[in-house]
Formats: C-alpha cells, structure tokens, sequence
C-alpha cells in the first residue's frame, strides 16, 4: 500500500501525503516511502523543485503514536531520519503547501522545507510535549533559528499551536493564501524557482542552509563557499546565462 502519492509537472515533483484516515500521521512504511521519493528526487536530473502538500483535513499529525505505543520506535530511515527526510532533506528546493493543521511531526516537516505557503486556516504547534514526547525531528533545533528565540521557547514548552496569520507575521510563512488556494501559490513560487539556473540554486541553497546550521563566521563563509560555487562557475549553465542575457531570450540550462 502507498501512503505518498507523486506527480510530475516538467521541472516540478508534487509529493502528497495521503494517509486522510491517520491525519496523515506516519508509520514506518510510510517514512521509507518518503525516502525512496527524496532520492528520486536528488537523482532526477531534470527535477529543480519539489512541493509537499497532504490530502484530507491534516496536513500532517507527525508520528502515528499507535503505531509507537506498540513498537516503542519513531518512524526513521538510517539514512534521511524521521520521516526519512527530517535529517538530511532534500539539497534540491522543497516547498510546503499547507491547507491545514501541521503539528507536532507535521510542523517538523515544514521545517524541513525552504518556503512555506499556508492557507488563511492553517495552524502550526510542536505539540509533542503534551504527551512527554521531544520534538526531535528537528524542532526543538531549527524552530529558534526560523523565528524570535522566544517565540520558539514559547511554542516548544507550551506545546500550544500558532495560526497561520501569527506565523506568517513572524515571518515562517512566506504567503498566506485562502482555503484551497495553497497549491497554487505553491506552483506560483516553484515556477519561479525552475526558471533559474539549477546548479546556482543548489548551491545557493547549500549555502544558505550550511552557514546557518553550522554558524559560519564572515572568515569561512568566504572560505568555505568558494567549494560549492566552484562547479557552477565551471559551468555550460554560467554560459548559457551570459549568453541568454545578451542575446535578450530565456536561457536553456542543461544542470549538473
């Protein structure tokens, strides 16, 4: 049985969720599917952006705590971690379409993700510790680093959810759209994304991502970029960009 349904459109994966009758909560299966789907993703050279979305009334519940009450595990890859992403997502772009409730393991999936659109009646909350459960797919770590310190206390502590208009005015949702709507802003963005140079995006993001996780100072940013930047200025892409930027037309990026 498939818990994740995948579709392709040119450049873009859509990744939907859709176990609607366990709130989208995931089991062991479910989180191996997840990998799997990330890796076709990173191997696809013709892939430049992927969306999450969910089918039914949650985005996603987080752990299936059935399914943990009887195994005593958490659903995690060796590899990618909880949820077989939390630990190494995707290098490639990852946006979130979020028409609903995103708690607990369901936020922590959003955090995994570089853009987050919401709909007007979407909530987020990292509820884990109402039932003496840690937040330890990436919350209680990245949370404080997306929004004031405080803030982020607040709702890991609490374990009290927030709605998407709080979020977005702190800044974690980047659009906020009405019910229904989020896909398709989602695309609007992702679109946006694909008409780059793939290779710049990728590292772009390595080192957005890198400098925060591992605190850069002024000294390695300078350094430790250069690693990453190298191969695409070493490019046909860089070309081409040149090129295209002359000659005043769209450019044709062939990738890595």
């Amino acid at each position: 049985m498939s818990y994740i349904k995948t579709d392709i459109d040119e450049h873009v994966l859509l990744i939907t969720l859709d176990r609607p009758q366990a709130r989208n909560a995931f089991n062991q299966a479910m989180a191996d599917e997840m990998e799997a789907i990330i890796d076709q993703y990173e191997a696809n050279p013709n892939l430049r952006c992927a969306i999450l979305s969910a089918n039914g009334p949650t985005f996603s519940a987080g752990q299936d705590l059935i399914e943990t009450a009887k195994t005593g595990r958490v659903s995690s890859t060796p590899r990618r971690g909880g949820f077989g992403i939390m630990a190494q997502p995707p290098t490639k772009p990852l946006i979130a379409a979020v028409e609903n409730q995103a708690l607990a393991g369901g936020m922590e999936l959003t955090l995994c993700c570089d853009i987050v659109v919401a709909s007007e009646k979407a909530i987020f909350g990292l509820a884990e510790a109402k039932r003496s459960l840690v937040a330890i797919g990436g919350g209680c770590f990245r949370l404080p680093h997306r929004i004031p310190h405080n803030i982020a206390m607040e709702m890991i502590i609490t374990a009290e959810p927030r709605s998407a208009a709080a979020m977005h005015q702190l800044g974690y949702v980047n659009s906020m759209v009405p019910v229904g709507q989020t896909l398709i802003e989602a695309r609007r963005y992702a679109a946006l994304v694909v008409r780059n140079g793939p290779m710049a995006v990728k590292a772009s993001k390595a080192i957005a991502s890198r400098s925060a996780t591992e605190q850069w100072s002024d000294a390695e940013g300078w350094r430790l970029q250069e690693e990453l930047v190298a191969p695409v200025m070493q490019s046909y892409d860089l070309q081409e960009g040149l090129r295209a930027f002359s000659e005043k037309r769209a450019p044709i990026w062939k990738g890595e």
